[in-house]
């Protein structure tokens, strides 16, 4: 049987569901693209539809499609031969004024030097392309920043309940496959947005059914937890190395997931030298694991499966008899139980990443244990104040960065002197922006003498005599809060006084 993902896969735009907004928003991209000539990136959650959407528009618009996939090499030189050709020259046997589109998916897995220079070679070709790019990605801030500021940007959000359930009715009626409407939409719920998944999901139980109900589903999903538990059984009590690699063929893991699974049961049934040999081979399964993601090379997974499988299987000294409690990964409750905390930690590392010019992985990893470190519950409460106010924190950020209590006092009160430290350097900077030089009432401005003194002659303001040196002194004296202000001095201004010129980091150090 064909995969039912590939077989309704959507030809045109049209036939996309669940992001109406932003397929059209492709749409018009696309249509007005002479104008802009600028490349786009379409990121979202893995599933919903971005490549197929951008294939549906290549097809609307009668353009030849240039594919860069995750399985192809993605160096420098390779990207510059294939997409960086691919944008300079159009064709002229098929689509509108010889255009092609180029189609770069999981762009956001491109990480500098891991890639042999293959994201600077993005950023170069979409900058100086001839011809529509798309970026498909689905994390937008692991790409860079020079690379998301030189491309439009389309989000794809995750595909609702409502629009999935359609899709799977039309490819039953389509199957000819019986079924319950319950069942379908205890599918869609299941595969919570995610349109490719669901499908494959509805496939794998309609094979195993003359009519889909909803036990069906249920026993479906039930069999999949089932079959990691026998799995486990296999690998660490049963099986030669052989047979452990074999089963890793039946289970619906990916390596990831299959080495979780793994190293989390296996300290159950081994110990002593056995489970050392054990974690040694899947300290090498992580290793491949780990190239896998540097490189996108897939063909590395057959390593990683090597070593986690056959690799802890040969590690088992003397037979394993009874019954073990398996459980599910403690990674994944500890996502669950962290996803608040790191939520916060990502909002507040994109948004030091946008104001340095650097990348979040570096705000997250460098940036944040610095800042951390310097205002340690809010004991250098001048540059927690600082802080605060250049990246416009909340009590709850400033609480995540200063191990503080966001309802405490001192952090509250750092957040409303942030304000005001904003409010006041938003005077500062607006130069004469709130003075009328031109023609301000006489009844509401303060009337400045030569001199600098309030008072000054009526005879003066009657005739619009403003010089820079007046207009000077009204600023010195609005700054300092009236007559009583302290005439300036030639000494060096306060060291904890920042310098208007500087920004970033800078700004409250």
């Amino acid at each position: 049987m064909s995969d039912w993902t590939e077989k309704y896969r959507p030809t045109t735009l049209s036939e996309v569901r669940g992001n109406n907004k932003a397929r059209d928003s492709l749409e018009e991209w696309a249509e007005t693209w002479d104008d802009h000539r600028k490349s786009v990136i379409v990121h979202g959650s893995p599933g919903i539809g971005k490549t197929s959407a951008a294939h549906a528009l290549a097809n609307d618009m009668g353009w030849p499609v240039m594919e860069l996939n995750a399985s192809d090499s993605r160096g420098a030189d390779v990207i510059e031969r294939v997409a960086g050709e691919a944008s300079k020259s159009g064709t002229l046997t098929a689509g509108g004024a010889g255009r092609r589109l180029v189609i770069m998916d999981e762009a956001d897995n491109f990480h500098g030097n891991a890639d042999y220079g293959g994201s600077r070679e993005v950023t170069r070709v979409v900058k100086e392309a001839n011809q529509p790019v798309v970026l498909v990605a689905n994390e937008f801030y692991d790409m860079s920043q020079s690379l998301r500021n030189a491309c439009e940007t389309i989000e794809f959000r995750d595909v609702s309940k409502r629009s999935i359930v359609p899709v799977l009715r039309d490819i039953c009626r389509r199957e000819g496959v019986e079924f319950e409407e319950k069942a379908l939409e205890k599918i869609a719920e299941s595969t919570s947005g995610d349109l490719r998944s669901a499908v494959n999901d509805l496939q794998a139980v309609a094979e195993e059914a003359d009519r889909l109900t909803v036990d069906d589903v249920v026993t479906s999903q039930r069999d999949r937890t089932e079959g990691i538990f026998d799995f486990l059984d296999t690998v660490i009590k049963e099986a030669t190395a052989e047979e452990a690699l074999r089963a890793s063929y039946d289970v619906d893991e990916n390596p990831d997931e299959m080495l979780n699974w793994i190293e989390d049961n296996m300290p159950k049934d081994y110990e002593g030298a056995e489970l050392a040999d054990a974690y040694g081979y899947l300290a090498n399964a992580d290793r491949w694991l780990g190239r896998v993601r540097a490189t996108q090379n897939y063909s590395y997974w057959r390593y990683a499966t090597d070593n986690m499988t056959a690799g802890v299987a040969a590690s088992r000294r003397e037979p394993k008899g009874g019954w073990t409690r398996y459980g599910p990964p403690s990674y994944w409750s500890k996502l669950g139980r962290t996803k608040g905390t790191r939520n916060t930690r990502d909002a507040i590392a994109e948004r030091i990443a946008e104001r340095e010019g650097t990348s979040v992985a570096t705000a997250r990893r460098e940036i944040l244990p610095f800042l951390s470190a310097m205002t340690h519950h809010c004991t250098n409460r001048n540059l927690a104040v600082r802080m605060a106010a250049t990246y416009d924190l909340d009590e709850k950020e400033v609480s995540f960065i200063t191990g503080s209590g966001k309802d405490t006092n001192k952090v509250q009160s750092v957040v409303e002197d942030a304000e005001e430290l904003l409010e006041k350097e938003t005077v500062e900077h607006s130069g004469s922006a709130f003075f009328d030089t031109g023609g301000s009432s006489d009844d509401d401005a303060p009337e400045i003498d030569s001199e600098g003194a309030a008072g000054a002659d009526e005879s003066d303001a009657a005739s619009g005599k403003s010089d820079a040196n007046s207009q000077g002194t009204l600023t010195a004296v609005a700054d300092s809060g009236g007559d009583d202000a302290e005439p300036e001095s030639d000494s060096p201004a306060d060291d904890s006084e920042p310098d208007d010129d500087q920004s970033g980091l800078s700004d409250f150090m």
